[in-house]
């Protein structure tokens, strides 16, 4: 059995259980590809980063990143664990106030955010905006001006902290489309400018060093950096950093040889670090803020798919085909991130071959995972790959016009649908016919 499967997770039937649910009831009753998510986990996981602040006496937020997977039922769960949320565009906003989700617990993140966006964000009343560039200073304080308005915002800079991760998911780099660069001195300009703003209210900094990070130094080295800045512009500029925001980015295991700290430790470091670096510079510690998405849903997610097809290419190796891939996970197929798979409906049977699990779409590169043990399999079997609620859904697409996946939250032997699978009529409906005129 796969070591990332839980004792508690197999059924008498010898079936794969999610939150409380047979896997292949749920493939029967949902279809598949299906998401599901063990809504248990992702509280645990909230509740694990809310003790290590308040065991260590600090003022916090912990921020959920909802690029890494939004619907309207998640952010539900995430009030109803007393979470803010990291947003990013008009679209998670939006959906957001949708669920009833409090404008005023948002943070909004983002490189370009237009002035649509600004202009949404300022009139929700959204809590902080987190300020990117130069250009957005002077959008927000027009913006602000035209509307009456004030808004918290932070600065985000880019520390020059190289995080030990895939090249794509690195954001804390000096060369980086994100923030205010540090050593150039642009972040201070920043400051400066934010400062004579008077409808914005400079909170503090923010920085995100990259993501999928199985390391400490990186974090220990953005902390120590954010405090050295915070204590200089005290001096300088008699400004007090109220919130210290370091971002996610803290690694989970997806294959069984990841090793990966617990989330909460990363955090603890952080923390600690910052308790530290303030105490030896004579500040006072500041609210500190952190935005974990894929360690708290990443782990809770499971899909599951049907085995169709099968090819045999003798002396070399053997495709198993399932009626998914790179539409629901783009992630193997960009920048080659490896999962694991069990068969749902045998999960505790030995391994007899080892396979290449490849999806549907109609590229070479759609491949979910490269080498994967599996017992012998038939059609119709059922497939869960683990670990996929960060940044699968999120990222899915209609690419070979195919639908995207129904998505279900199970607790408690309960399972509900909170995204229902796409339908073809439901692209249909976004098309007109060549003379610009709507299909009826």
């Amino acid at each position: 059995m796969n070591t990332q499967i839980r004792a508690n997770q197999i059924s008498e039937a010898n079936h794969l259980i999610i939150g409380g649910c047979d896997a292949i009831s749920l493939a029967k009753e949902f279809g598949t590809p299906l998401v599901v998510y063990d809504v248990a986990q992702i509280k645990q996981q909230f509740q694990d980063f809310q003790e290590v602040f308040q065991e260590n006496a600090v003022d916090y937020a912990v921020s959920y990143a909802s690029k890494a997977f939004a619907n309207t039922a998640m952010y539900q769960l995430v009030q109803k664990m007393n979470g803010h949320i990291d947003v990013v565009s008009a679209g998670e906003i939006q959906l957001a106030l949708h669920a009833g989700f409090s404008a005023s617990q948002m943070t909004f993140h983002g490189n370009n955010k237009s002035r649509e966006e600004l202009t949404l964000a300022v009139k929700a009343g959204i809590g902080v905006i987190a300020l990117d560039n130069f250009h957005e200073i002077d959008l927000l304080h027009q913006i602000l001006a035209e509307q009456q308005r004030s808004v918290d915002v932070l600065l985000r800079i880019t520390p020059g902290i190289s995080a030990h991760t895939h090249e794509y998911i690195q954001t804390g780099q000096v060369d980086s489309k994100f923030g205010f660069d540090l050593e150039s001195g642009q972040v201070d300009q920043a400051l400066q400018k934010a400062l004579q703003e008077p409808n914005m209210n400079v909170l503090g900094i923010h920085a995100h060093i990259g993501s999928q990070i199985f390391e400490l130094a990186g974090f220990e080295g953005a902390s120590e950096k954010l405090v050295d800045l915070a204590a200089r512009w005290q001096r300088e500029y008699d400004f007090e950093t109220q919130v210290l925001n370091v971002g996610g980015g803290f690694g989970i295991r997806y294959v069984s040889d990841d090793q990966p700290l617990a989330p909460q430790d990363f955090v603890a470091t952080i923390i600690q670090t910052i308790k530290k670096r303030t105490r030896t510079l004579g500040l006072r510690t500041p609210a500190i803020w952190i935005e974990p998405g894929r360690s708290i849903v990443g782990p809770a997610g499971y899909t599951l798919y049907t085995v169709g097809a099968r090819k045999d290419v003798p002396g070399i190796r053997s495709y198993l085909a399932v009626d998914g891939g790179m539409g629901d996970n783009i992630r193997p197929a960009l920048y080659g991130a490896a999962y694991e798979a069990v068969l749902a409906n045998k999960p505790e049977a030995p391994a007899s071959e080892i396979v290449r699990i490849a999806g549907k779409y109609c590229e070479s590169g759609d491949i979910l995972i490269q080498e994967q043990a599996i017992p012998e399999t038939k059609p119709g079997d059922i497939i869960a790959v683990l670990n996929t609620g960060a940044y699968g859904y999120s990222m899915a697409s209609n690419y070979n016009l195919n639908v995207k996946p129904a998505i279900v939250f199970a607790e408690g032997g309960r399972a509900t649908l909170v995204t229902r699978r796409e339908r073809i009529e439901d692209i249909e409906r976004l098309d007109f016919n060549l003379d610009g005129s709507q299909r009826s």
